[in-house]
């Protein structure tokens, strides 16, 4: 079946945390112990319903705050589609959280309270799934109950979002009225709101179209590790190399060229766990096997020789910076791109994006936590690359601190920096 990687976002208290757990509740995805462990919490807490944000929130202090702060991944599926849910948190102090949660969504859900509005941290979760290039997103506003299912207030909400969303690069924008807490149009249509047409949340994810949204042109496979099996004789000759398709469709027979290296060849056997396969596509983990023995190490790419990727150490991105250290020129810091790590120099800070009002400030000379700029980079080795609207995995990167090797940052790489 196919995958779809979704992830929750906007401001606290919304009703993120619940919307999942009453997604995972009534389409029949909870055990009936992790029901009973969520009811016994909930009534020890002294609340007079069942809390399903429990299901999610799993941390201590998560709980006894009542508010998201790390990631929490769960997994279901129904007879049309698997899916991969990130819980995001909405507090600003961890903005950082959200963009690791929501890297490698194909859709965003935002979560708008009916009775607040659009809020500073729904822009700005907006914007950042936006500049992630998120192919889709959802506008649930939620808490339709406590405003009494007014479609007016709805109407309002919507008018005031797809006004800001002119300023992004939205592909896909949805809205659905929804109550978490009740369960109207999450899993099931509500009667509450018979002035709504559209369909429920998880019609909508099972139905949404993703099969275009990944680049199938341009031929990327990183090479993560080369395979050399000696314990057995029989297959001493065996040389693969493994890593995931980033982008472009590679068959058995293909003729691609390999960088740094520029030697050609051709594709003689494409393995799986489950077998050989004729064809790879994104995000596909393979074996490639290729006809000739060629100098081939972790961190090389196989391409076409007709359709490469540019070339270089000196890059311009947009970075989200998830450090409390602040980032200015000169900075010097690990970068992890594909499967290649080099080092690299910030050369220069272009401005800092203010999420609210989408202006540039250029008069910053750092970028502090949960920033988001445009810097210049230099880098110690040559990468491959691509315009990250071209191809999110090549043109992504994280900013690694060599000294504590924490990620302080990740990075859309915009084009060669001049």
């Amino acid at each position: 079946m196919e995958l779809l990687r979704l992830a929750t976002a906007g401001s606290v208290d919304d009703g993120k945390s619940t919307l999942i757990g009453r997604l995972l509740y009534d389409s029949k995805q909870i055990f009936e112990d992790q029901l009973d462990a969520v009811e016994r919490t909930s009534f020890a807490r002294g609340d007079d319903y069942v809390d399903l944000a429990l299901l999610t929130d799993g941390l201590r202090a998560e709980r006894e705050q009542g508010i998201t702060i790390d990631v929490a991944y769960r997994y279901f599926a129904t007879p049309r589609r698997k899916f991969i849910m990130a819980d995001t948190p909405g507090h600003i102090q961890h903005t950082r959280n959200m963009v690791t949660g929501c890297s490698t969504a194909d859709l965003v859900v935002v979560l708008v309270d009916a009775r607040n509005g659009i809020t500073e941290q729904t822009r700005r979760h907006a914007f950042v799934a936006s500049l992630l290039r998120i192919p889709h997103l959802v506008v649930c506003v939620n808490k339709m109950d406590l405003v009494g299912y007014d479609q007016r207030r709805f109407e309002e909400i919507r008018a005031e979002f797809q006004e800001f969303a002119t300023r992004l690069e939205i592909a896909d924008l949805t809205f659905i009225p929804i109550s978490a807490l009740q369960g109207d149009n999450v899993v099931d249509r509500s009667a509450e709101m018979p002035w709504y047409g559209g369909s429920s949340l998880l019609h909508h994810l099972e139905e949404v179209h993703i099969a275009s949204d990944r680049n199938l042109i341009d031929l990327r496979f990183p090479v993560q590790r080369v395979i050399r099996p000696r314990s057995n004789d029989d297959h001493r000759d065996f040389r693969g190399y493994a890593g995931q398709v980033a982008g472009g469709i590679l068959e058995v027979g293909d003729e691609v060229l390999v960088l740094p290296s520029g030697f050609t060849t051709t594709v003689e056997a494409i393995e799986t766990a489950d077998g050989p396969l004729q064809e790879a596509f994104p995000p596909m983990s393979v074996v490639v096997r290729l006809a000739d023995e060629l100098d081939i190490s972790r961190g090389d790419m196989i391409c076409r020789a007709r359709n490469q990727p540019t070339i270089g150490q000196d890059l311009s991105a947009m970075v989200c910076w998830m450090s409390d250290a602040t980032l200015s020129v000169g900075s010097k810091l690990a970068l992890k791109h594909t499967t290649r790590w080099v080092r690299a120099l910030v050369r220069d800070l272009h401005y800092r994006l203010d999420v609210n009002t989408l202006r540039r400030d250029r008069s910053v000379a750092g970028l502090g936590l949960n920033d988001i700029g445009r810097i210049d980079l230099r880098t110690t080795a040559p990468l491959f690359y691509d315009d990250y609207r071209r191809d999110r995995t090549t043109g992504s990167f994280i900013l690694v601190d060599e000294v504590t090797n924490a990620t302080v940052g990740a990075g859309m790489i915009l084009r060669p920096a001049p």
